[in-house]
């Protein structure tokens, strides 16, 4: 199994930024997945999460307005478009593979990818 990141980087304040999240090694489209976002001296918190099919969509009520998730399963490719990002978004981005097929927002995590970094500054 594997889930590579990609797309994090530098962006100034109000800027956006796409994040990428390819899969292999298990069939993807069987699974909820999302993302986990961990800042420097802070827990893991979840980010975004989409069900199997596309259709149940989960943004933190936090980052709402700000970010959308989405997924192309005959792409095995999930994505998380940030827009109007602020300093406070800076942080490791985790892709993540749920158990439950439908949820993935307090719900077991079966696998992790390695993380993309995110960093928002002037």
């Amino acid at each position: 199994v594997q889930l590579v990141e990609s797309g994090g980087g530098l962006v100034q304040p109000g800027e956006s930024m796409r994040l990428s999240c390819v899969a292999s090694g298990f069939t993807f489209s069987s699974y909820s997945v999302g993302w986990f976002r961990q800042a420097p001296g802070e827990e893991r918190e979840f980010v975004a999460g989409v069900g199997w099919s596309g259709t149940l969509r989960k943004v933190a009520d936090a980052l709402k307005g700000r970010f959308t998730v989405s997924r192309d399963n005959a792409k095995n490719t999930l994505y998380l478009q940030m827009n109007n990002l602020k300093r406070e978004d800076t942080a490791d981005y985790y892709c993540a593979v749920g158990r439950d097929p439908y949820y993935i927002e307090d719900r077991p995590i079966l696998y992790w990818g390695r993380g993309t970094q995110v960093t928002v500054s002037s």
